[in-house]
């Protein structure tokens, strides 16, 4: 079982709209009130600073942790050694500051609630709801009928406000007069 703020995971295959989804209900669930994270899984190296600034030249130099810090935001990149594993969904949950609830984008394997983005035209992937439980809904614009996502709620993406409320039940969040007064 895993520790901290409840987490609500968006899956799907390369291309089908995870990132739009998870910008959506970031959005939607900080406009109900609740203090919202987010984690992204990257299957291949990447960069947040770009070629040429401090942080990139302090990061090609060797620095094994380089801090970038402004008045209103700041990022921590870890460059890890060729024989360094991938740190775990929990740890890097860990280093978070307390939130209300974590969005997690990718990590299909994991066992948190999850909901399935589906791109239209994607018809040769297989449906993973139909394998993993922990997927409890899926989003498209192409709604399936349900025999063909193995009996999950089917969503338009462009349904937020339904999807939100499906992460604020799935993850026990509750009514918002109860998570403001607990604020």
């Amino acid at each position: 079982m895993s520790i901290g703020p409840p987490r609500f995971g968006i899956v799907g295959w390369k291309n089908s709209g995870k990132t739009t989804m998870t910008a959506n209900l970031t959005r939607e669930l900080v406009r109900r009130g609740y203090r919202v994270a987010t984690v992204k899984r990257a299957h291949a190296g990447f960069a947040i600073d770009k070629p040429g600034t401090d942080s990139d030249i302090h990061r090609k130099a060797g620095a094994s942790q380089v801090a970038i810090i402004a008045p209103t935001r700041w990022a921590l990149i870890h460059e890890g050694g060729s024989s360094e594993t991938e740190p775990s969904l929990d740890n890097m949950i860990a280093r978070l500051e307390p939130c209300d609830i974590v969005l997690v984008e990718g990590y299909k394997s994991a066992a948190h609630p999850k909901i399935e983005l589906r791109a239209d035209a994607d018809t040769a992937r297989p449906v993973l709801a139909t394998t993993d439980p922990a997927i409890i809904a899926i989003a498209c614009d192409d709604l399936p009928d349900e025999t063909a996502t193995g009996g999950q709620p089917v969503f338009r993406r462009n349904q937020t406000e339904a999807i939100a409320t499906l992460v604020e039940q799935a993850c026990g969040l509750g009514d918002m007069s109860e998570h403001k007064s607990a604020s």
